[in-house]
């Protein structure tokens, strides 16, 4: 570690020199702490305070700052002095002045304590920034041979744009599709519903004029009816397997964007409609390629002069699709313009539960409610009956209030998307449920060693076959019925595998507008992930960071729960179990470090001393009677802390009791640090989280939840040292927050009351 001098710098506006003696904290810095110099500045964010400590980085030689006034989440540009000069903030303006609440305590004139207890908050604040400061090391990046072409999995609309834009901004494409032809589900489109002003026709499809785009760039290279058959290595050193033809080629990899798209509902389940059983009762994927050649009515080739469209066929139906497609109204608006076309006289009726035509595509709705041959109301089907080359569509509960019956040509049924991930992400979900005794009992008279036959499927049908340790495909995808999205809240495109990004309809359901907006989107993130990884960075959500875990394998047990928990994949593993790091993965959101038992993974600015240095720096009253109890709250840096400074922001108090420690995500608490907390007398411990389950918002997607389930073993721990287990309470809180946070802390603060101070205290 480099020797550090350590410069403490504390701010005396926004009311912290009003409140706080600050000359007492200074003392106290100073004897504690012993920094090369320490001083109290006016307005540090200004020109003059920025110089004051300029100054002292090139004249002292200060190669570490402590900045004791606003959240780091204020100003966190201003405070930059260069990679050479670590900087360390010392909340005490959101955490201590402004959000501070005077406790029902003797002046500590009368008491043995040296300070009053908001004086004491700031001293402590500060002496936890400067034990980080201590103990942190200058991050060395670490960067492989970085190759730059990204790979596009899908040669749809989505995958086309994305190829395309990807290699306007100068990188080198490969684009994948299984297919021998490009333009996917788009190529068999008759029109397209609109793009541009005033949004109320139809427009031609373009989609020739793209696929010429894409296969006359130099940038592209296009491999058609190829499929993947293994990706393995990390963003900016991926290898990927494609098998074109008969032949396989091995391509170097930077980063993947996946655009497979969609396929139909299986509209076989859809008897109850008439499909299957009724002549002329047709889907509107199939509807679109009769548009195309000319609609005919299938079963006699007769004309068309009637078509009925029924709405959310299969969807929003918990015994078929639980979502709404988004798509498939404006659809059969076109598909009504269609009929239309055919003569004068053709009608097309459009039943529907509720008619989505999102922000501007109103007035494509409003196109067709204004065309008398298109007649719309909503309506549940009540029955689909033949009526010899006819069908008869009786429907209730409409908008006039009146059952109606009509009698077409023709019935189409708007079916949903399905993404091309749904198979293999229901079989990742069954292949996560613990299997039953009896089906462990039949695995036992297998051979010992036989490989799960599911796994082997899944690989299979697999859409980029990942060699990872955790699995050939995205995890938990059946939280969002099989699409391939993820933390929906903060970031778009990405998935649980670091550098491959999502677009188009098999991250959610879109039309072609939204797809092309899509493909620029996870395009961008694909760049932004190779230049982080050619710069040894993190990509997201810490970006920027050039630390990422080392492991002290002298120490490792091969437990594995390291390479289990990593909510991204990021580490594989020998035939030991000795963990293996691909660094470019890695989030940094130390999830490994709180999940070692032995404590042998660190960051070299995040570790378990660090924290315990932190956590030691807390001065405990003696007598709480006093100076009051001290609960230590670790919260978490992405939710629950902005919470924080926002209710400082708008005035909100809580007890004075209370010390706040930011963690990367409660996924990287240690049950150590509770323990330090514990025996350093500390009467309860906090745990400010995310939000987790299936609308979960944690940005490290399972961090919060893992806190939870160690939680129980914390509570068996003090359990057994017969300290209430209560003394340890995890929250979930959201960002928008902020309002119930001031009642969280103080509710738990009264709880700790009633048992009484730590009886470890002063041992």
């Amino acid at each position: 570690m480099a020797d550090r001098k350590i410069g403490v710098y504390i701010c005396t506006g926004c009311d912290i020199g009003n409140n706080v003696d600050i000359e007492k904290v200074k003392e106290y810095i100073d004897e504690e702490c012993s920094p090369a110099l320490i001083k109290e500045l006016p307005f540090l964010c200004g020109q003059s305070g920025l110089e004051e400590i300029k100054k002292d980085i090139e004249n002292e030689g200060i190669n570490a700052v402590c900045i004791a006034g606003c959240s780091p989440r204020v100003n966190w540009d201003v405070f930059d002095f260069g990679p050479e000069v670590v900087v360390e903030r010392a909340n005490i303006r959101e955490l201590a002045v402004w959000s501070y609440k005077e406790p029902d305590l003797p002046p500590y004139e009368e008491t043995d304590l040296e300070a009053d207890p908001l004086t004491m908050m700031v001293q402590d604040y500060i002496k936890m920034a400067v034990a980080k400061l201590e103990k942190t090391e200058t991050p060395e990046p670490e960067i492989p041979e970085i190759n730059k072409t990204i790979l596009v999995v899908g040669g749809g609309y989505t995958g086309l744009n994305a190829a395309l834009d990807a290699a306007k901004a100068g990188y080198d494409v490969v684009l994948v599709e299984k297919e021998a032809e490009l333009g996917g589900f788009a190529a068999k489109m008759y029109k397209r519903t609109p793009s541009k002003y005033p949004f109320t026709d139809t427009e031609e499809n373009n989609i020739s004029e793209l696929i010429s785009q894409v296969q006359d760039n130099d940038k592209i290279k296009v491999l058609t009816s190829a499929t993947i058959q293994k990706i393995s290595g990390a963003p900016g050193i991926y290898e990927a397997n494609v098998k074109v033809g008969e032949e396989e080629q091995t391509l170097n990899i930077g980063a993947i964007v996946l655009a497979t798209g969609w396929k139909p509902y299986d509209a076989s389940k859809l008897s109850d409609l008439g499909y299957g059983k009724i002549k002329n009762v047709v889907t509107n994927v199939e509807f679109e390629t009769l548009a195309k050649e000319g609609i005919k009515r299938p079963s006699d080739g007769a004309e068309v002069k009637s078509v009925a469209f029924i709405q959310c066929a299969g969807q929003r139906d918990p015994e078929h699709l639980p979502y709404c497609s988004s798509i498939c109204c404006m659809v059969s608006l076109k598909q009504a313009q269609y009929v239309r076309e055919l003569s004068p006289d053709a009608k097309a009726f459009i039943f529907y539960k509720d008619m989505r035509t999102t922000g501007i595509f109103e007035n494509y709705y409003k196109a067709a409610q204004d065309d008398p041959g298109i007649f719309l109301t909503k309506a549940e089907i009540e029955e689909i009956v033949e009526d010899g080359d006819q069908i008869i569509v009786r429907v209730k509960d409409t908008l006039i209030g009146e059952d109606l019956e009509v009698k077409v040509d023709m019935v189409v049924l708007a079916t949903g998307m399905v993404p091309t991930t749904f198979e293999e992400a229901q079989l990742e979900f069954e292949l996560k449920q613990e299997d039953s005794e009896e089906q462990k009992e039949e695995n036992k008279e297998g051979e010992e060693n036989a490989e799960d036959p599911r796994l082997v499927k899944l690989r299979e049908i697999s859409c980029l076959k990942l060699d990872y340790r955790q699995g050939p495909t995205f995890p938990d995808l059946m939280l969002f019925e099989g699409f391939a999205d993820s933390n929906y809240i903060c970031f778009p495109y990405e998935t649980r595998r670091t550098g491959i990004y999502t677009a188009g309809c098999v991250r959610q359901p879109m039309g072609l507008v939204a797809a092309k907006e899509d493909a620029t989107g996870a395009a961008l993130k694909a760049i932004q992930c190779i230049e982080s990884a050619n710069r040894g960075v993190a990509v997201h959500p810490r970006s920027g960071d050039m630390s990422f875990p080392k492991f002290n394998f002298v120490r490792c047990t091969q437990c594995k729960r390291c390479t289990e928990e990593c909510p991204f994949g990021a580490l594989d593993d020998d035939e030991k179990g000795t963990p293996k790091p691909n660094p470019t993965r890695c989030r940094r959101c130390g999830t490994c470090m709180g999940a070692c038992p032995e404590r042998v993974i660190s960051f070299d600015n995040y570790s378990i001393t660090m924290v315990n240095d932190m956590i030691t720096s807390i001065q405990v009253p003696e007598y709480e009677d006093e100076g009051g109890y001290r609960i230590l709250v670790l919260c978490c840096e992405n939710d629950a802390y902005p919470a924080l400074d926002m209710a400082a922001m708008r005035g909100k108090k809580w007890s004075a009791y209370v010390r706040f420690i930011p963690v990367r995500c409660l996924g990287s608490v240690n049950t150590q640090w509770i323990a330090e907390a514990m025996s350093k007398g500390i009467d309860g411990v906090l745990l400010l989280g995310c939000k987790y389950g299936d609308d979960y918002q944690c940005h490290f997607m399972k961090g919060s939840e893992l806190c939870n389930r160690r939680m129980e073993n914390v509570a068996e721990t003090l359990a057994r040292l017969q300290v209430e287990a209560e003394r340890v309470k995890q929250v979930q809180v959201a960002i928008d927050e902020y309002d119930k946070v001031p009642e969280i802390i103080d509710q738990f603060v009264e709880e700790i009351e009633g048992f009484g101070a730590n009886p470890y205290k002063g041992f």
